[in-house]
């Protein structure tokens, strides 16, 4: 699951950072209004953490902007400001929750896996894919009640391929959210390769019926056809 956390304090900023990543959250991050912007036009997140006076604009600007664009990410706002209006206005602009500061770090990481569980898994606790179930907030995995052991990344890759069942995926689709920033480091796409071969198998050994399949030159797809 990627974040976005958009914040000008940048000890602040840090703090929620390697905070959310000991969660184990794929963490970005932007310090400007225009920076964020930049971000949220090109990727995708599951939970934008969103300041809102920035350099450059105004944080319910930016909700507003991804209105127009038709983007529903799960949005915390963090202010200093503790004004009844600035809730009202945000949370009427499609914010799904508040937090003013100052905020303990462990009363955020509550409300992220909150908002996250709400709108992208309808209130439920765990994703089912055929016999597959995926407990975001454990980072846990069972085939038929059985528990399947994977690494971070591995269970990332599970993650977007549940949440996308019969979906094609490109590779830079699926690279961008499993790696995010740091795919720009990237030489090839043979760490994605060697990834999903490592889950393909997992998966098979476990009994899983849904496959995840190659798509030659594309990408992949996890379906349970056959």
């Amino acid at each position: 699951m990627k974040i976005l956390i958009v914040e000008d304090e940048d000890s602040l900023r840090e703090l929620m950072k390697r905070s959310l990543e000991k969660e184990y959250y794929l963490v970005e991050t932007a310090s400007t209004y225009y920076e964020a912007m930049n971000k949220v036009c090109d990727y995708d997140y599951d939970c934008i953490i969103l300041d809102i006076m920035l350099p450059g604009g105004n944080g319910l600007t930016l909700l507003e902007e991804l209105n127009k664009m038709r983007k529903k990410y799960s949005v915390i706002i963090v202010s200093a400001k503790d004004s009844i209006n600035d809730k009202v206005e945000g949370l009427d602009l499609g914010a799904d929750d508040y937090l003013t500061k100052p905020f303990h770090l462990a009363e955020l990481n509550a409300r992220v896996k909150s908002v996250i569980r709400r709108k992208q898994q309808d209130g439920e606790l765990n994703l089912e894919f055929s016999n597959i179930s995926v407990y975001p907030d454990r980072h846990a995995v069972y085939i038929d009640g059985q528990e399947l052991l994977l690494n971070r990344k591995e269970f990332d890759l599970l993650y977007y391929f549940v949440t996308n069942p019969g979906r094609l995926i490109n590779k830079n689709a699926l690279a961008e959210s499993v790696w995010g920033d740091y795919i720009d480091q990237a030489d090839s796409f043979d760490f994605i390769y060697s990834q999903v071969k490592n889950l393909r198998k997992k998966l098979k050994s476990a009994g899983a019926a849904p496959e995840i399949k190659a798509i030659y030159g594309f990408g992949y797809k996890m379906t349970d056809e056959e």
